[in-house]
């Protein structure tokens, strides 16, 4: 399975989400984080992301006459790129809109049912807006954002650090008009 195949599942791209900022986690701490996913699934997803290369083996454990598995991400994991997303069809890319979606939806409720969540107070947003852009615009405003984000992208744990979801989703509303750049 290719990284575009293994990474397009919502259950697979949360466990990534769960072992960011080299978190090293069980398979047993990731069902917590997720229950609704059954024992025999979350095996499964985790066996096969740590025979892709996306999670490494940190530390096995005798536990109760199991062996319990401590994992994280490879720091040198494979990655849907600009060259594998320019390969992905049009039902890829619709496939992989919908597990990030699933993701999404997923951890927001898991987020809410956590005691004392407080959506206001911990500045949860979720807003939608339409830009009007050029390429040309479009480009500057996401090289602007990378400016911005790189260097957060970098933050490890700490102490006073919680972890957030970023999704960051572009797509024309509509085509523009080919009489559009004369006007």
């Amino acid at each position: 399975m290719d990284a575009t195949e293994l990474l397009l599942h919502p259950v697979r791209l949360r466990v990534l989400h769960a072992l960011a900022g080299e978190r090293v986690l069980t398979t047993s701490q990731l069902r917590e984080r997720m229950p609704e996913v059954p024992k025999v699934t979350m095996y499964r997803h985790v066996a096969l992301l740590a025979e892709a290369g996306f999670l490494e083996l940190v530390e096995e454990q005798r536990v109760r006459g199991a062996v319990e598995r401590h994992y994280r991400l490879r720091r040198d994991r494979p990655v849907i790129d600009a060259d594998a997303a320019s390969a992905m069809s049009l039902d890829d890319h619709r496939r992989g809109f919908a597990a990030a979606m699933a993701v999404l939806i997923a951890e927001f409720n898991a987020y809410l049912d956590r005691p004392g969540a407080a959506p206001v107070a911990d500045a949860v947003a979720y807003r939608q807006g339409t830009l009007w852009l050029s390429q040309d615009e479009l480009a500057e405003m996401n090289h602007k954002m990378l400016e911005i984000l790189g260097p957060l992208l970098a933050n490890q744990p700490a102490p006073g650090r919680a972890p957030y979801l970023l999704s960051r989703i572009f797509f024309p509303a509509e085509r523009p008009r080919p009489d559009a750049e004369e006007s």
